[in-house]
């Protein structure tokens, strides 16, 4: 038997006073061994994370503290070693890929020199043979022209590229344990599926063990070679990716695999004649740049876009990130100035209207946002931010909070939560109340730009038939932007996909899933993770 990578017996890592329960996780037992990929499942709270941090000894201190328990990484105990020794081994002997690159790479710093950095804080590749090492470690992640991007700042790459990067620094020095902590959440479905593909590669050469955290049973079906499922700090259920995916065992893995989205639309009454709420031609977005010493650049975000939506109807914009998809939500929500192009609401032309006068038709149209605690004002009581946009449009105050409760309790949120604050609920709970907020506008069209993507599996099977059931009680009409093909599945009535800026495909949802006629409709449901299952049963 080959020696395991990474063995964790027993760990307990106890939270602070006050908390809702005594230990973030508890008496947990998982082992990863050499060119082994390991899924840990489960939603937000059940300790995926914390269980990640505790083996980097990344810990927060004096916040989450091992209680009991050991951490061994290739026979190495990590819980009493010194902060010294943890320094060494994070980098030579495990490493980590965080979820958001953003974030983890340092924004002033080209990221060939971080990744300098990492040889240079561990004595690796000293002198002449650092830059050939930086440009082997940028070819290996399959980034094109290694020499030009290896000078670039973050903000000058792709999410892709950028999470490749953050590859790249986990692999400079060959560690044996590599943890990916929701490395593909916020990538688009080709994009994902490269970085995939990439981590399996890497770890099968460098016989390194990988424990991959992650909320998609896409992504687990795709790579996993073992899965442990956790609930509250516990391993509720462990085994072999088959058995657990085609045959859970524990109430709680079959309540989670039950939740996802299937890739087959769902039978849906079709719209017929309901009146036209928008109506988008020629709609084209140009955006120019030119600098210093630089030829004048032009991009065109959105090429000729026309598209329709019915009251009732939800129509699905999919596609990569770049292909435009935001930019028409935006310019439809008139956050941004279109370049050309007609956009009619409810029959009245507004591409073109002035600020004065597109003010009354602002409420017409509401946005949900991907992030709802970004877009809920920290400082505001949810009651506030729900009643504010009625309020300034004239709705009496008393008249505005009575909706506000009656809204909250429509989402599934306990009107006594009114005066809370975005931080004291959870993120399927912050997406609800952005939804409340949105319909207290009583709009005609509501806009949801990627509104699940962040979510667990199971709030977000929530979220999708909340949105599906305050369509159809207030009748509205849905532009819905995703670049998840399983959600679109499920809530659309109508699909368009985008590429490079024009609609390459549009039509009945039913219709596009079951015969894509494009090249690229039918690359995207190719790299969609998991494609192959129908979970809760085994793969052909």
């Amino acid at each position: 038997m080959t020696s395991p990578v990474l063995e964790v017996r027993g760990l307990t890592v106890r939270l602070p006073a006050g908390a809702d329960r005594p230990n973030a996780i508890e008496a947990i037992d998982l082992a990863v061994a050499p060119r082994e990929i390991v899924c840990v499942v489960g939603e937000s709270g059940s300790g995926k994370s914390v269980t990640a941090f505790s083996i980097m000894g990344l810990l927060p201190k004096g916040q989450l503290v091992p209680t009991s328990g050991e951490v061994r990484l290739q026979g190495e105990e990590l819980l009493t070693a010194t902060p010294q020794r943890l320094r060494a081994l994070r980098g030579s002997r495990m490493s980590m890929i965080f979820q958001e690159p953003m974030t983890a790479l340092n924004p002033v710093i080209p990221v060939g020199d971080q990744i300098a950095e990492v040889l240079e804080t561990h004595g690796a590749a000293t002198g002449g043979a650092r830059a050939p090492r930086i440009l082997e470690l940028l070819n290996a992640v399959r980034l094109p022209d290694p020499e030009r991007l290896g000078r670039a700042y973050p903000h000058q790459l792709s999410g892709g590229q950028r999470q490749r990067i953050m590859i790249a620094m986990a692999l400079a020095l060959e560690p044996a344990l590599i943890i990916a902590d929701e490395p593909t959440t916020a990538l688009d479905v080709t994009t994902q599926a490269q970085i995939l593909r990439l981590i399996k590669t890497i770890q099968a050469e460098h016989q390194s063990g990988v424990l991959f955290i992650t909320h998609d049973f896409g992504v687990v079906a795709e790579i996993a070679d073992r899965v442990a499922v956790m609930k509250d700090g516990f391993i509720v259920e462990t085994g072999p990716t088959r058995d657990v995916l085609a045959r859970p065992q524990h109430p709680y893995t079959r309540m989670l695999i039950a939740a996802v989205p299937s890739v087959l639309p769902k039978a849906r009454a079709p719209i017929g004649a309901a009146p036209v709420v928008l109506a988008i031609e020629r709609l084209t977005k140009v955006y120019k740049s030119s600098g210093w010493l630089q030829a004048a650049r032009e991009v065109r975000a959105a090429d000729s876009v026309s598209l329709t939506v019915r009251r009732g109807e939800t129509l699905g914009i999919v596609g990569e990130s770049g292909s435009g998809k935001s930019t028409v939500a935006r310019c439809v929500a008139r956050l941004i100035e279109p370049t050309s192009g007609e956009i009619t609401l409810d029959g009245q032309a507004i591409a073109k209207l002035s600020a004065g006068r597109l003010r009354r038709h602002r409420r017409r149209i509401q946005i949900i946002f991907q992030d709802p605690y970004r877009s809920l004002n920290p400082r505001r009581t949810v009651g506030r931010s729900i009643v504010e946009g009625p309020i300034n449009f004239g709705t009496p105050r008393a008249e505005a909070w009575t909706r506000a409760r009656d809204l909250l309790e429509l989402v599934g949120i306990d009107e006594a939560a009114i005066d809370r604050y975005p931080h004291q609920f959870s993120g399927g709970q912050r997406q609800r109340i952005c939804i409340a907020r949105a319909l207290a506008m009583e709009p005609a069209l509501l806009v949801a730009d990627e509104p699940v993507s962040a979510l667990d599996v199971s709030v977000q099977a929530q979220v999708l038939a909340l949105l599906d059931d305050v369509k159809r009680r207030f009748d509205l009409a849905m532009l819905f932007i995703t670049h998840d093909l399983r959600v679109a599945a499920q809530v659309c009535d109508s699909v368009a996909v985008m590429l490079k800026g024009q609609v390459v495909e549009y039509g009945p949802a039913a219709d596009v899933f079951a015969n894509p006629r494009h090249d690229y409709t039918r690359a995207l449901f190719d790299a969609a993770p998991g494609k192959g299952w129908t979970f809760g049963k085994a793969a052909e």
